[in-house]
């Protein structure tokens, strides 16, 4: 058989296949797999020019049979009792269809129905009782995911939806005030088309809208690699009494990485010209990034520094180990052995406005030099996938992340384009999170006399309970802290996370943990002391729940009952310090002004 006539036969076997809803073997690759074929045959077809500007025809030319049906089946999957008759609802945008709804079959109807000022479009067809597969969201990326309902093709069949990937989708019944999405605060209102209200929505997830994102996403890097180290990172992987983490870049060619450091004071103490120091290889590994038409690979670097002393201080500097590919010096700080007065910094989200969160940075820096590392709530970038934005979160984070270590907390931005895979490769975390999470998106250590226990709420809560408790219930810390994203007691209007209130906020109760620092509000908000869902009287009783903001994306507020302090429209840095059964926590602005403060006694 000729060449030809094979392709054509097998794009008419899986078209046919697909129309009439049989479920396809698995072909092995996931959605990120193809997507990560797709990009390399196009970066091998076109000038980088040229990939900047590619269209949506030029993309879909280039795919194949069974790269259009991965796309095309298998972003959303799902099981029903009974024939359907099934609807996808669009926003405007994207602007084009995804290609699969022609494909399969997919027709278009016209039901008026606005959400908000927008008008959205409808797309039918059926499907016989067993598994569904639907496409991704589109190969542009933006705008907002579709939506799916669903209701019985004979009238009185009792429809049951079961096993939906990913994990995180649910449904429940279409009626006014319904949220479209599992991870978005937004609400169905009285626009709802009279015809579909009981229908079954299968909630989907608003994040995953650039999952296939292909158009419009290839990019040149501003700030490329050089062989000169940059992004210099302090974290904590292990314990911070005895242990330093440290990572940064360079450029594609420099293929090994060394950490020179030693203490302090036996430097200050020496006049020595080659004073002793101890040295550590790094593991190197190359990190790319697929849209990145310029710089599309750079060499990540990261050195675990073991056996230090607590409590002291030490000075390094990074490089390949020649002469001149030495860092300028920098110096970290252990933690105290025994318990000991310290401060951090808490940040909410920076998300836009790197220049600015970065003069905001530099001003806790200079304002509270003692500080012994820096808490942000998550959102660290708008667009996770991004590196243009990772590279300039970085540089505006410099004088600061390679002098404290860096707390991250995951936020949904980060995770937008998919896995959050850049987020997980720039930092080296404790690996001592629940089994059945990915590494690193979860985790706790002590330092001093306080536990920190940081959580991803954009993942269940209920598959992070169980851990969370383990953690409070063993600690005999003075004082804990639980950071996370979305907030418990939300600011923002129409926002609302009942079930991390109900699951965590009960743990915090139960094992008195003393503040919440959370982020996604993009405006700043203090509860008053709550337990069960009420104030209570004093922080004795209670736990305080804050939110902050450090970028320049804002929000509105709306008044709650158990606000005790909120505002809008102020970038903040929060110092917490500890004196053994004391804390003082103040909210700052860039200019040094307290805008809230309080104190809690043991």
């Amino acid at each position: 058989m000729p060449r030809l006539l094979r392709q054509v036969s097998l794009v008419l076997l899986i078209s046919f296949l697909v129309l009439s809803g049989f479920a396809l073997a698995p072909t092995g690759a996931s959605i990120e797999e193809t997507v990560e074929s797709i990009v390399a045959r196009l970066q091998r077809l076109y000038r980088p020019a040229q990939l900047l500007y590619l269209t949506n025809r030029q993309i879909e030319r280039h795919l194949t049979p069974t790269e259009r049906h991965i796309l095309g089946s298998q972003h959303i999957t799902f099981r029903v009792n009974i024939p359907v008759s099934l609807f996808v609802i669009r926003g405007p945008a994207p602007k084009a269809d995804p290609f699969w709804l022609d494909d399969r079959g997919f027709l278009p109807v016209q039901i008026p129905w606005k959400h908000g000022a927008h008008d959205l479009k409808t797309f039918t067809r059926e499907f016989e009782a067993g598994p569904i597969g639907l496409g991704v969201n589109s190969l542009t990326g933006g705008g907002t995911h579709y939506m799916v309902l669903m209701a019985p093709k004979f009238p009185g069949d009792t429809l049951y939806v079961d096993d939906l990937h990913p994990a995180e989708l649910q449904t429940t019944l279409l009626t006014n005030g319904v949220k479209p999405f599992v991870d978005d605060d937004d609400h169905f209102t009285t626009n709802i088309p009279p015809q579909f209200v009981g229908y079954t929505l299968l909630q989907t997830h608003f994040d995953h809208r650039d999952t296939a994102r292909i158009r419009d996403a290839f990019q040149w890097a501003g700030r490329p690699a050089r062989s000169a180290p940059d992004q210099i990172i302090l974290t904590w992987s292990d314990d911070p009494r005895t242990t330093q983490t440290i990572q940064w870049r360079t450029s594609d060619p420099v293929r090994k990485g060394y950490v020179r450091y030693a203490k302090k004071s036996v430097l200050l103490s020496l006049v020595a010209t080659n004073p002793p120091s101890m040295l550590a290889q790094a593991v190197t590994e190359p990190l790319r990034t697929r849209f990145m038409v310029n710089d599309p690979v750079v060499r990540h670097h990261t050195v675990t520094l073991t056996n230090l002393e607590p409590g002291t201080t030490y000075l390094y500097t990074v490089g390949d180990g020649t002469a001149r590919g030495w860092s300028a010096s920098a110096e970290f700080v252990t933690a105290p052995k025994a318990p000991a007065p310290f401060s951090f910094i808490y940040m909410g989200d920076a998300q836009t406005g790197f220049y600015q969160w970065g003069t905001l940075l530099r001003a806790a820096h200079r304002h509270r030099p003692d500080a012994a590392f820096y808490i942000v709530a998550g959102d660290l970038v708008n667009q996770g996938a991004d590196r243009n934005e990772w590279d300039d979160l970085f540089f505006n984070a410099r004088g600061v992340f390679e002098r404290r270590p860096f707390i991250p907390v995951i936020g949904n931005h980060d995770c937008l384009g998919g896995h959050p895979s850049l987020y997980l490769r720039f930092f080296d975390l404790p690996n001592n999170g629940p089994l059945k999470i990915e590494k690193e998106r979860v985790y706790s250590f002590e330092y001093s006399n306080a536990l920190f226990v940081v959580l991803d709420s954009n993942i269940n809560p209920a598959k992070q309970t169980a851990w969370l408790e383990e953690q409070l219930s063993r600690s005999q810390a003075t004082w804990k802290f639980v950071t996370f994203h979305h907030p418990a007691y939300s600011s923002a209007p129409k926002r609302d996370n009942p079930e991390i209130r109900k699951l965590w906020g009960a743990l915090f109760d139960k094992y008195h943990v003393d503040l919440a620092l959370q982020g996604h509000d993009h405006s700043y908000l203090r509860t008053h002391p709550m337990k069960d869902g009420a104030r209570v009287a004093t922080p004795a009783e209670g736990t305080i729940y804050t939110v902050a903001v450090a970028g320049t994306k804002m929000y509105h507020q709306d008044p709650r009952d158990y606000s005790a302090v909120g505002f809008t429209n102020i970038s903040t840095y929060q110092t917490i310090d500890i004196q053994d059964k004391r804390l003082t926590y103040r909210a700052l602005d860039l200019n040094g002004v307290v805008r809230d403060e309080f104190v809690i006694e043991k």
